[in-house]
């Protein structure tokens, strides 16, 4: 698996995963695209969302990740926020995520939180925040699998922090 920022190249299975999700109306936890976005105007608003450029109220520095299997097929979102704000602490945490759906239960997630983790941590983020609803038993496995100790659960939220050391 290869986790990467988007590019032009990729808009073909990028929108077709998109598509997925929307078809089989699943979460797109981690993907900041709204229906109907241009996909050139995304790309463009990750970028300013990375370097802090115009964000909206209640956003934080963030950057937009993609997961492509090894022929190229994008398969999850991952999105990486560079601070917290208060509700990011009580909700979101510093990396948000989703597989697509017809590639779940492969270990894509794992491997895609794990990568996700050494981002962050070449961000000099070391303690990071994942939170899960309480009903996915997936996500806390996979959250889990990846170090996670459990904090909280708040109003059907779990939050977890993940230690991520120098190698």
């Amino acid at each position: 698996m290869e986790l990467r920022r988007p590019t032009l190249a990729d808009k073909a299975t990028i929108l077709d995963m998109i598509a997925e999700f929307e078809r089989e109306e699943s979460a797109m936890d981690g993907g900041i695209y709204s229906k109907g976005m241009d996909y050139e105007a995304w790309l463009e608003m990750n970028l300013a969302s990375e370097i802090s450029l115009s964000l909206p109220e209640g956003r934080v520095p963030a950057i937009q990740f993609v997961s492509f299997d090894e022929k190229g097929q994008a398969i999850g979102f991952l999105n990486l926020r560079l601070r917290l704000n208060e509700f990011l602490l009580r909700v979101g945490g510093h990396i948000g995520y989703s597989i697509r759906p017809s590639q779940r239960g492969k270990g894509y997630a794992k491997e895609q939180l794990r990568l996700g983790l050494q981002e962050a941590k070449a961000k000099n983020i070391h303690r990071v925040l994942v939170t899960c609803k309480e009903t996915n038993t997936a996500s806390r496995r996979v959250i889990l699998s990846c170090g996670g100790q459990k904090e909280t659960t708040v109003s059907g939220i779990e939050s977890y922090w993940i230690e991520v050391h120098h190698e």
